[in-house]
């Protein structure tokens, strides 16, 4: 469990995802050609937690830039090294131990109780994007924040074929769908963890079903392989 005591002391500034959204709205727009539709879905207030599918290394940067809020997103700590890693701290991002994670989960949930908005890819790693699995995280914050949930089909930013790790050609076309609000199941009468497993299979399915939907709308196709990964690196002590 999250000390929820630790949020406000972990809880990145608000101003860092205003400035850098700039960037990766300059991405989207000029470098890439990004088609946006349902900004009108997403809530102008209170906490959200927003969950996208993730299929190639831009999906990051490129919805930072086209959602109409700014957000924080859970990103690797692998990241968080050099100027890359710089820049997302300064742009607010939420450093993940995918071997634990429950700092960036309190970071997380600080943002949520002040009204703001948490990305998230429930899948934890770039792959076909079809949400066939799901991590409980997006579904922990959006309970103990009692935060809406807005689904975002991401397609186009990795094709079959290409590496996990492929930059785009310039002016590449994507496309970012953002879905209505996925409905949590009641939780009244269950625990926290109860409602958290329900969240977490309302999350994933909502989520994939979204995504099933934007493919059959727009005519982009998702990956067909898993992309290829280099081997996990010993970490020095």
């Amino acid at each position: 469990m999250v000390d929820k005591r630790d949020t406000r002391a972990a809880t990145p500034s608000e101003f860092g995802p205003r400035w850098a959204r700039w960037i990766g709205r300059f991405m989207a727009r000029v470098i890439w050609d990004t088609n946006v539709a349902g900004r009108v879905r997403v809530p102008r207030r209170g906490p959200i937690v927003l969950v996208a599918n993730h299929i190639g290394v831009l999906d990051g940067p490129l919805l930072l830039g086209v959602f109409p809020r700014p957000v924080h997103f859970l990103v690797k700590e692998e990241m968080f090294s050099g100027p890359i890693g710089w820049l997302l701290k300064k742009a607010g991002q939420i450093s993940v131990d995918r071997s634990g994670g429950r700092a960036a989960l309190a970071a997380g949930l600080g943002v949520l109780k002040r009204g703001g908005v948490v990305g998230v890819f429930p899948e934890g790693v770039r792959g076909t994007g079809t949400v066939a699995a799901a991590r409980a995280g997006a579904a922990w914050l959006a309970v103990q924040g009692n935060a809406t949930v807005i689904p975002v089909a991401i397609l186009g930013t990795r094709r079959t074929g290409e590496s996990v790790g492929h930059v785009p050609r310039v002016r590449r076309r994507f496309a970012m769908i953002i879905g209505h609000p996925i409905a949590m199941p009641a939780a009244v009468g269950t625990s926290k963890r109860e409602a958290v497993a329900l969240a977490s299979v309302a999350v994933q399915n909502g989520l994939a079903r979204h995504v099933a939907r934007a493919v059959e709308a727009t005519g982009y196709q998702l990956p067909q392989d898993e992309p290829v990964r280099k081997p996990p690196q010993p970490r020095e002590d």
